[in-house]
C-alpha cells in the first residue's frame, strides 16, 4: 500500500453487512443448514488468486465471517494494498464450517469487486507517479458501495474527493445555470456555508476561468473540465499568474492513455471515475480443505 489507508469504522460498516448478508441467507442457506449442525463443525479455507492485482477488501471480508461467528480466523497471506499473483494464496481462514459457507459469497464479492478498484485505481497512479499531480475519484459510485469503493481507490493511491453532497461546495455548470453566472453563485454560496468548507468552481473555457478568478478570494480549487490541453495550459498558467494559493484539478475523459499528458499541464489534482466505474472484479475463489 502507498500510503496509510484508514478504513471506516464497524460502527458505520456492520449494519451494512448485516444487510447484505442478509439479503443473501433470506430465511436461511438451505444446503448448509440441511449438512451442518451450527457451531459445530470446525472447517479451514483459503482463498486463492485467479488473475493477478492488487488485494483490497480482506479486513471487511474477514469482519463478514465474524458476524456469523466471531470465533472465526481470517489471516491475510497477501497484505491489504499489495499485489497477488496469479494462483498464490491470498488468505487463510479457519473456524466453523457453517459460518465459512453462509459468508462466502459475500465476502468473495466484496473483495473481488475493491480489489478490481485497487488494481485499476493504482494503473492510473503509476501513470503519474514521477509527476506532482495526484489521482482523485469521484462521487460515481455504486449506490451502497460509496464509501467501500472510495476505500478501494485509497488503497490503490488515489485520493478521495468529496465523500458526499454535504463535504464541499462544488459549483457545477448545472448551479452556474441554475445561479444566472459563477460570480452570482460563488457570493450567494460563500456566506450560507459553514467556514471550513471549501469552495470548487467548475469550468470549461478560459472566459469561465478568468470570471472565476475575479472572486479568487472566496474559491478554493477551480476546475477545469473537458479542455483541451491546450487550452488547460493557458488556463493553468492564468490561475498561477493570479493566485498561487488556488489549487486546479483537471476532470474529464481521463484514460490511462490521456492521463500523464493532463499531469504535464501543470495542474494540482486529476479526478476520473474510471477506477470505480471501469474497472473489472479480481478473481478469487475459495477452498474449503478436509
Amino acid at each position: 500500500m502507498s500510503k496509510s489507508v484508514v478504513l471506516p469504522p464497524w460502527l458505520v460498516l456492520d449494519p451494512i453487512l448485516r444487510d447484505w448478508l442478509l439479503e443473501d441467507l433470506g430465511r436461511g442457506d438451505r444446503t448448509t443448514n440441511s449438512l451442518l449442525h451450527q457451531d459445530v463443525t470446525p472447517g479451514s479455507a483459503k482463498w486463492i488468486a485467479k488473475a493477478s492485482g492488487i488485494i483490497a477488501g480482506l479486513p471487511v471480508a474477514a469482519r463478514v465471517f465474524q458476524l456469523l461467528n466471531e470465533k472465526v480466523s481470517f489471516v491475510a497471506v497477501v497484505p491489504e494494498g499489495a499485489k497477488c499473483e496469479l494462483g498464490q494464496v491470498v488468505a487463510e481462514i479457519n473456524g466453523s464450517l457453517d459460518a465459512l459457507l453462509i459468508g462466502e459469497r459475500v465476502a468473495l464479492n466484496l473483495a473481488m469487486r475493491l480489489s478490481g478498484i485497487a488494481t485499476l485505481t493504482n494503473k492510473y497512479v503509476e501513470q503519474i507517479a514521477d509527476l506532482s499531480p495526484k489521482l482523485v475519484d469521484t462521487r460515481k459510485t455504486t449506490p451502497g458501495l460509496r464509501i467501500l469503493e472510495k476505500y478501494a481507490t485509497s488503497v490503490g493511491g488515489a485520493i478521495n474527493h468529496r465523500m458526499g453532497l454535504d463535504d464541499a461546495v462544488m459549483i457545477k455548470d448545472n448551479h452556474i445555470a441554475a445561479a444566472g453566472g459563477i460570480g452570482e453563485a460563488i457570493t450567494r454560496i460563500r456566506y450560507q456555508i459553514p467556514y471550513p468548507l471549501t469552495i470548487e468552481v467548475e469550468t470549461e473555457t478560459l472566459e469561465q476561468v478568468k470570471e472565476a478568478l475575479k472572486y479568487k478570494a472566496n474559491i478554493d480549487i477551480i476546475m477545469l473540465d473537458n479542455m483541451p490541453l491546450d487550452i488547460m495550459r493557458q488556463a493553468v498558467l492564468l490561475i498561477r499568474q493570479q493566485d498561487s494559493r488556488v489549487k486546479i484539478e483537471a476532470s474529464g475523459n481521463v484514460t490511462l492513455e490521456t492521463i500523464r499528458a493532463v499531469a504535464e499541464t501543470g495542474v494540482d489534482y486529476i479526478s476520473t471515475s474510471a477506477p470505480i466505474t471501469q474497472s473489472k472484479w479480481l478473481d478469487l475463489s475459495m477452498k474449503i480443505l478436509i
